[in-house]
């Protein structure tokens, strides 16, 4: 019968192999169907807590910002950012306005002031048209910055008063 399926003649019958029986078909049977249990929702905080928001280069905006966790931009901003999280300047972003967070990385250009409570890095293609005032600035070889700096303590807790945060022990 299994020849038959596969499309083998009987006429191939002579060859010596020894196939093995095939088993009968048992209907599986399924258990009653159960009541439908509502779907699970989750909780939108648990998933912006781990991941990093993206304002992408074709994106635009006239105005404020406020954010919470991280945020990347790589599009054009004209107004603060203003967030106790951390900001990410991409290589396509142009921000023109003040940036008052946590901390930031500037791979592309800022015209304004910058105000960290923790740590400014300018890696090497950034350009910034502005003064900083943060707890460390690292500045790679490459970077443009024209400005003013204040780096250190007096600076961590002037910052974190203005953005409300409790400096780090």
């Amino acid at each position: 019968m299994l020849r038959q399926i596969i499309g083998q003649s009987e006429a191939n019958k002579q060859d010596k192999r020894v196939e093995a029986p095939v088993p009968e078909r048992v209907p599986i049977l399924s258990p009653a169907p159960a009541a439908a249990a509502p779907p699970q929702r989750v909780q939108p905080a648990s998933i912006m807590t781990s991941s990093k928001n993206v304002l992408s280069n074709d994106v635009e905006i006239k105005g404020s910002i406020r954010f919470s966790h991280d945020l990347i931009i790589d599009g054009k901003i004209d107004g603060e950012v203003i967030s106790d999280g951390s900001l990410t300047v991409g290589e396509n972003a142009l921000i023109k306005g003040e940036v008052k967070t946590r901390s930031v990385i500037i791979f592309g250009k800022v015209e304004g002031n910058i105000t960290v409570a923790e740590r400014c890095e300018l890696k090497s293609n950034a350009i910034l048209v502005g003064d900083i005032a943060a707890g460390t600035l690292a500045i790679e070889e490459g970077a443009t910055f024209m400005g003013q700096s204040q780096v250190g303590r007096k600076a961590d807790a002037k910052v974190s008063a203005s953005l409300n945060l409790s400096p780090k022990p």
